[in-house]
């Protein structure tokens, strides 16, 4: 199988551009929980493409000056698919003035609707949000007496996605809490990236202990990463 390792971020990202692959109106997946996880590298690098209009799915936003919150500072994104979303200040204000479009969804919703999308599964039944503003304009069933909420798959024109590992074929190996969403955002893109930490030759990689296939992964990208820190906190004393 031939490699899957591009140049860096930028390059690979404008190649997408002229491809069409990366444009105005896209839906983006972007791995990653708070600052843990996040293809770091990757979104400077959609960010440097001026591409706008985006809807992006993502568990949060980033922090006002990293993460996906480098997008909102530049106006790009047009809606946010999100749980958790508190970090952000300009988040916020965008929201609140009109500026931003925002879906809510249960954290535990977000990852289904993410992987029932990677797997083919348009649809699936929860109890989570039932007699909530969540629910509002949804199919609701009945199953052994309680009462569900039908939500609906989510997919990606281009997930982009942080590992530690991968090898020329894009078998992926995360670390431990940065496997978050990654995996399952991985499957759901119909283009898929990786941005990690360092790439080993296909077959060095032990086949027991890749958390993702290569056949989920379109490009790899070697980055070194900054690993800020969302909230420090330290002892008085």
């Amino acid at each position: 199988m031939a490699s899957k390792l591009r140049d860096a971020p930028s390059d690979l990202m404008q190649k997408l551009q002229r491809d069409g692959v990366v444009r105005d109106g896209m839906t983006v997946m972007a791995g990653g929980f708070g600052l843990c996880g996040i293809p770091e590298q990757l979104i400077i690098a959609l960010r440097d493409t001026g591409v706008k209009d985006l809807t992006v799915i993502s568990n949060n936003c980033g922090v006002d000056d990293w993460g996906l919150g480098l997008l909102l500072a530049t106006k790009q994104i047009k809606k946010m698919v999100s749980s958790y979303v508190g970090e952000n200040d300009e988040f916020a204000r965008q929201f609140l003035e009109g500026e931003l479009e925002v879906e809510f969804n249960p954290q535990g919703t977000l990852a289904e609707r993410i992987r029932a999308g990677g797997a083919g599964i348009p649809a699936f039944y929860t109890a989570t949000g039932v007699g909530t503003q969540i629910a509002d304009g949804k199919e609701l069933r009945e199953f052994d007496g309680r009462t569900y909420v039908m939500e609906t798959w989510l997919k990606a024109d281009l997930s982009i996605v942080k590992a530690h590992t991968a090898d020329r074929a894009g078998n992926l190996v995360f670390s431990k809490t940065a496997r978050n969403f990654n995996p399952m955002m991985a499957q759901a893109g119909g283009v898929t990236i990786a941005e990690v930490d360092e790439i080993v030759d296909t077959g060095a990689l032990d086949p027991d202990c890749v958390h993702l296939s290569g056949a989920f992964v379109d490009h790899i990208v070697v980055t070194q990463s900054e690993r800020r820190i969302e909230q420090r906190t330290v002892s008085a004393g």
